[in-house]
């Protein structure tokens, strides 16, 4: 806050942007305060929060326009058309109790457990093998010289101020056991790579967040989407280390933990949807395990192939029919990959989006409210859309393409009460 700033001010704005009792929970620091025990029951109207209503408003004037604002008094229930990306971590410590609650609270019908392993073989979930340094408080306990590599502090030019080696750490859970894990907190995700302590390091993050969360196991994600009556999404993340890990623990070991811990919890099949950008994960699947397999996704990350061009067919190995062939039901790239501009300076689908429809796949996208404000483009996730994209109403503009001609079954979300708010205002 600068020091002419109006406090009264910046908190009606901050509760325009993300809802009152979100605010309460990062200015007081309780995650009970907010949650209080909240568990969804079928047919309960859940909370969006203002953050829907302010892009509403902030939208170009038009058909779409109209049709939101015309839902701004309804009230609104969970839909699996809305997937919390990591829970809620626009605003809380992805992959936290915290966070998968707050994803529920905003009308998620769909969670994500990003899945990795710690020393002992454990399944937690993480959103990499070895990000325990930029998302937790790791650094912070005596669980720190037990990291790959242990925190290295910038070194500073004395004269210039100038970086000369920005600060390192690297902590995995496959450097830790269960036990050491689940006595770590969440943070949001983050660093300060000119930090000369590790406070500085970790202190990288805005502070109005709510800078820390309860850690999970999958098993225990699993439970907690069980009582809240929400579908689960459990990506198989690819190991940092070597595999077999310590020699004996292979990918399709881990695959099968993977889905033994639903089995074991007496999840349904069709409640789950497994997912991994390895696609020998998902044939794994699909061959030894076809009720999970039948709705497996593929996550579609062959952008970072130089050969791979998503407007280019004949560079898709595989393509969609052998994806089919293979019993492939399911893609999941980018956002940015199923939309296109057309003559008209009208968002389209693409290329890659109509060859999936065609071939009979279903579609979900990510990931939204990920990209900062889209005054300027929006960045990574609009890139094929960058030269219509100009204000943060935009969202909902690309929403509705998705939705409406690409014709998406689900899209994760950073904020899921934006997509949640369009799904029951447009009958999705």
């Amino acid at each position: 806050m600068k020091h002419n700033d109006n406090p009264a001010l910046v908190l009606v704005g901050l509760i325009l942007l993300f809802g009152a009792g979100n605010l309460v929970f990062a200015e007081r620091g309780d995650e009970n305060l907010w949650h209080s025990g909240w568990t969804y029951k079928a047919g309960d109207a859940i909370q969006v929060g203002a953050r829907p209503y302010l892009l509403v408003e902030d939208m170009d004037d038009g058909r779409l326009k109209k049709k939101l604002r015309s839902c701004e008094n309804g009230t609104f229930h969970k839909t699996d058309f809305s997937i919390g990306h990591r829970g809620a971590p626009l605003r809380f410590p992805e992959h936290t109790r915290e966070s998968y609650l707050a994803g529920a609270r905003m009308g998620a019908g769909i969670l994500e457990c990003d899945v990795t392993f710690t020393r002992d073989k454990e399944l937690v979930c993480r959103h990499s093998q070895c990000d325990l340094h930029t998302s937790t408080n790791i650094l912070q306990t005596d669980m720190a010289a037990k990291c790959s590599v242990p925190f290295q502090p910038a070194v500073i030019d004395p004269n210039t101020g100038e970086t000369l080696v920005k600060a390192k750490a690297r902590c995995c859970t496959s450097d830790i056991t269960l036990a050491e894990f689940k006595a770590l907190k969440g943070k949001m995700d983050g660093f300060n790579p000119n930090a000369t302590t590790v406070e500085g390091y970790m202190n990288a993050t805005d502070s109005s967040r709510a800078d820390r969360g309860t850690l999970m196991t999958h098993a225990e994600s699993i439970e907690l989407f069980k009582s809240l009556g929400v579908k689960m999404m459990p990506e198989l993340k690819s190991p940092s280390v070597t595999m077999p890990f310590e020699g004996t623990y292979t990918q399709q070991q881990y695959a099968q933990q993977m889905i033994d811990e639903y089995k074991a919890a007496g999840v349904k099949p069709d409640q789950v949807y497994v997912q991994s950008f390895n696609i020998d994960d998902v044939k794994y699947w699909i061959r030894n395990e076809p009720r999970f397999g039948k709705q497996a996704v593929y996550l579609d990350g062959r952008f970072g192939d130089k050969k791979f061009d998503h407007t280019k067919p004949a560079t898709w190995s595989p393509g969609m029919d052998q994806l089919v062939a293979d019993g492939v039901t399911i893609v999941a790239p980018p956002m940015w990959m199923l939309v296109a501009v057309d003559g008209k300076n009208r968002v389209v689908p693409s290329t890659y989006a109509k060859a999936a429809k065609a071939a009979g796949l279903r579609i979900i996208a990510w990931t939204l409210e990920r990209s900062g404000s889209l005054k300027t483009g929006g960045g990574w996730y609009y890139q094929t859309i960058e030269s219509v994209t100009s204000n943060d109403g935009d969202t909902f503009k690309l929403l509705d393409v998705l939705a409406k001609d690409v014709g998406v079954i689900g899209i994760f979300s950073d904020w899921p009460g934006t997509v949640t708010y369009y799904a029951n205002c447009t009958g999705r």
